[in-house]
């Protein structure tokens, strides 16, 4: 069975801790209480950001199995709504799951959007919609012209925003992540959404090759990451082409800006401490 190394972090705040890790490439958080649990891609990642914390901070080593995480995740999941798109869990007892057992009453819904729900099912690290940094991205899709363009998904992990992108209208969309068990998660939802037909994943390494052109980029990564590959974001789009970011905190803003002038800021947006931007490349 696979299992992710994490970290507990005790009684400090979210974004703080967030942002201690960011240079170790957090994959994902869950919050747990008072405890901030953090999952990182490998074991030596972990151990680096856990021997950097431990000076300051209550910090433990956990090795968590998949299928717990799934599991507690979807038992607590409840459909979100960005605008026109509602993102629902791929539960386990989904009322249109009729090969599973007794199915509960359905979810509570907001009145339905203009688009069929995107399913996305949990799996470690991987969006399903419900950090704020996926709705800022979720929004500023719905704030630019997608219809009819070409969409490039920066470390598209669960392939969330490339299957919204696909569901507004993208004449072809391309996600790419270098963790094959991204590649994973992102196929496997594809296949739970087969109208996002227009939508292929692949696998690629964003500081190490050349970025494939688009009308649009998003890239929901981090601060620091943003900022290293701001120049490759944008030499993926041409004149006039957008690049949507988001994963960054507050007080990253400026200095993520600063690394994509050139560039005009077309939409802004901050939700729970981050940061959601939509840049033209002038």
């Amino acid at each position: 069975m696979k299992s992710y190394p994490a970290i507990d972090v005790s009684g400090e705040p979210p974004d703080l801790i967030l942002a201690a890790v960011d240079e170790f490439g957090p994959t994902g958080a869950e919050e747990r209480g008072a405890v901030l649990r953090v999952f990182f891609v490998t074991s030596e990642a972990r151990d680096a950001a856990r021997a950097t914390l431990a000076a300051q901070w209550n910090v433990n080593s956990v090795d968590v199995p998949d299928d717990d995480w799934a599991r507690r995740s979807q038992e607590n999941l409840t459909p979100v709504t960005v605008g026109r798109i509602t993102i629902l869990p791929d539960l386990p007892n989904r009322p249109d799951r009729p090969d599973r057992p007794d199915p509960p009453d359905p979810p509570d819904l907001p009145d339905p959007p203009d688009l069929p729900a995107i399913v996305i099912r949990p799996s470690m690290g991987f969006g399903t919609g419900h950090h704020a940094t996926t709705r800022l991205c979720l929004t500023a899709l719905q704030a630019v012209a997608v219809n009819g363009k070409t969409v490039l998904d920066i470390g598209t992990g669960s392939g969330v925003l490339a299957i919204a992108a696909s569901r507004l209208g993208a004449s072809r969309v391309v996600g790419i992540d270098y963790d094959p068990d991204a590649l994973q998660s992102a196929n496997e939802n594809l296949a739970l959404n087969p109208d996002a037909h227009r939508t292929t994943f692949e696998r690629a390494d964003l500081m190490a090759q050349p970025l494939s052109r688009a009308d649009l980029v998003t890239a929901n990564l981090t601060g620091s990451l943003l900022v290293r590959a701001a120049s490759s974001l944008l030499d993926a789009v041409d004149s006039g082409g957008i690049v949507i970011v988001s994963g960054l905190l507050a007080d990253e803003r400026d200095g993520v800006c600063r690394s994509f002038a050139p560039s005009s800021i077309v939409w802004e947006e901050e939700e729970d401490g981050w940061v959601g931007i939509v840049f033209r490349k002038l």
